[in-house]
């Protein structure tokens, strides 16, 4: 019985240090800041704007 606790005491260390180590590390997880919706792209803004002008308004009231 205490082989099989002293194992699960040694497993439980293990994962805690590699939880704590391999934390700063993010392997495998992508960077937020890479990530970023239409809002915030310039590229998409640009093109948003040039088709609103290129649009036709009407002075009718119809939406």
């Amino acid at each position: 019985m205490i082989p099989l606790l002293a194992a699960v005491g040694a497993i439980t260390i293990a994962v805690l240090l590699w939880r704590v180590f391999a934390a700063g590390q993010r392997i495998g997880v992508p960077d937020r800041r890479s990530t970023r919706g239409p809002d915030d792209d310039p590229d998409f803004l640009r093109k948003l704007s040039e088709e609103q002008r290129k649009r036709p308004t009407s002075d009718d009231g119809d939406s």
